[in-house]
């Protein structure tokens, strides 16, 4: 059995969201396997969010954020379900909340299923040639890899970088946390950052 650390239950409440109590009971029943860990908190007491998923999203709200006297703005789309969660307190502080982390975080996509198979076989060729020259020992290259390409999701990806106003979850979870708040589906539909005198491509 794997070690239960702060540290273990730190990052899978990172990952989840779930409550700290919750993480740690989850690491227990799967002595300490992190994955398996996250799969026990979906079937039980994230069940819930994970079964909105599949529920349409077509109402919401968008959001804007002006910083630094007007030099960057930030549009962002959130989805709910219906016009009365849309409108609650709750729902609109985060998607404001979600415009200004995109202002201060830069993200390029809003989750990793967007980015491109070219853009990611371009990441991964980059990671390899590392190795290469550091002369890691070449089977161990796909787990150095995978672990690379995490922390790169978390730099591009919205929903996989931490919470500015909270960086122990990350959006997704914040996203998640409302999900089962509200009991509605909610996603983060998409984004646009304007930042004054950038270069247009």
């Amino acid at each position: 059995m794997a070690e239960i650390t702060a540290q273990l239950v730190k990052q899978l409440r990172e990952r989840t969201g779930a409550g700290m109590m919750d993480c740690k009971e989850a690491l227990k029943a799967e002595s300490g396997d992190f994955e398996k860990a996250i799969d026990y908190l979906r079937k039980k007491g994230m069940s819930a969010a994970t079964k909105r998923s599949s529920k349409a999203a077509k109402d919401g709200a968008v959001a804007s954020y002006i910083h630094m006297g007007g030099k960057i703005g930030v549009m962002v789309e959130v989805n709910c379900e219906t016009d009365f969660v849309a409108k609650t307190d709750d729902f609109q502080t985060m998607a404001k909340d979600l415009a200004m982390h995109v202002a201060a975080s830069n993200p390029r996509y809003v989750r990793p299923e967007e980015i491109s198979a070219a853009d990611l076989e371009r990441e991964k060729e980059i990671y390899r040639s590392q190795l290469l020259a550091e002369k890691k020992p070449e089977k161990i290259w796909d787990k150095i890899i995978e672990g690379k390409l995490n922390k790169y999701f978390e730099e591009v990806c919205l929903m996989n970088q931490k919470f500015i106003k909270n960086t122990d979850i990350t959006v997704g979870a914040l996203v998640t946390n409302m999900i089962a708040k509200t009991g509605e589906n909610i996603i983060v539909r998409r984004f646009a950052r304007f930042q004054l005198g950038e270069e247009l491509k």
